[in-house]
């Protein structure tokens, strides 16, 4: 079966939603895209900038125009955008297909069925895994999912039509969809991405208020800026990953915090063996990451 969808609107048109509609405009996967939120200027660069046709700061009118509506703000702000879109929708033939990009999918969910009840059945939760420390509509573009990562969690309740119909949107912007469950997807996120997140606003938060932290950033090698590169992400944005995914990233800050207070012992004891034991079992871990990775991209490990 062919999926497309007539009419997209993107709701907070910023990195996410700007570069999803730049790429199903260049799919032909949508005729129509039109933006809606409550910063006219985003909205009008927006057009200036070809990415969106038309916006409107009418929610009832976003509503009505949409086949697809993705809401692409801030994790916090996109359960409180739910909870004003879901009750506006029962009774509504023919209404949108409803999804989002947020990091956290619990709170979205717990969020939905506050105000529903139950899981609508045209509310499908998903979230690309790709991205970019700058952010904005200028920072768009068409190519940002292309062989990245899209994960959809689907519910029970879900209709299979708009499943599959968020789906089609994000094959079409060139992803790899994959499934998990809500608990899934947010344990799996807090350990790869909001923990490093985590730690990278830590150490130059830290070094930065070391009475050294001109020689560190002055004398800072490639190694700390490749790891620290994150740190210039978007604040408000992982300030809401931190406390919507609060369950999960605690755990995982808990299980580094562990492993770090094991190694600062094997080097205050001078602990040789506790030391290269570590490191070697992260290097071959790490190789074996980069040569799956390599694999799923069709290229040589590095």
């Amino acid at each position: 079966m062919t999926y497309a969808a007539g009419n997209l609107v993107i709701v907070g048109l910023g990195l996410i939603g700007g570069s999803l509609a730049r790429a199903l405009r260049a799919s032909g996967f949508s005729q129509r895209f039109i933006g809606y939120g409550h910063r006219e200027s985003s909205l009008q660069r927006g057009v200036e900038l070809g990415v969106i046709d038309e916006f409107t700061l009418d929610l009832d009118e976003a509503i009505e125009l949409a086949d697809i509506l993705v809401i692409c703000t801030p994790t916090l702000t996109a359960a409180r955008i739910l909870e004003h879109i879901l009750p506006r929708l029962p009774g509504r033939a023919g209404g949108p297909v409803v999804t989002d990009v947020a990091s956290v999918k619990g709170s979205l969910r717990d969020a939905a069925l506050a105000v529903a009840g139950v899981m609508p059945p045209q509310l499908v939760l998903g979230h690309p895994i790709a991205g970019s420390e700058h952010t904005g509509v200028d920072a768009s573009s068409a190519d940002l999912f292309v062989d990245h990562r899209v994960i959809l969690t689907p519910v029970t309740g879900n209709d299979p039509a708009a499943v599959e119909l968020v789906r089609a949107m994000w094959v079409s912007a060139g992803a790899d969809v994959v499934d998990m469950t809500v608990e899934q997807h947010d344990a799996v996120l807090a350990a790869t991405s909001h923990l490093p997140h985590i730690l990278a606003y830590t150490l130059v938060d830290a070094l930065s208020s070391s009475e050294a932290s001109a020689d560190i950033f002055r004398f800072a090698a490639g190694g700390f800026r490749d790891f620290t590169r994150i740190a210039s992400s978007d604040p408000i944005m992982w300030r809401d990953i931190a406390i919507a995914n609060k369950t999960a990233l605690l755990e995982s800050i808990d299980l580094f915090s562990e492993h770090l207070a094991r190694l600062r012992g094997a080097v205050r004891d001078e602990n040789a063996d506790e030391l290269l034991n570590t490191f070697s079992r992260a290097k071959q871990a790490r190789d074996e990451f980069a040569a799956l990775l390599a694999q799923r991209n069709g290229r040589k490990a590095p």
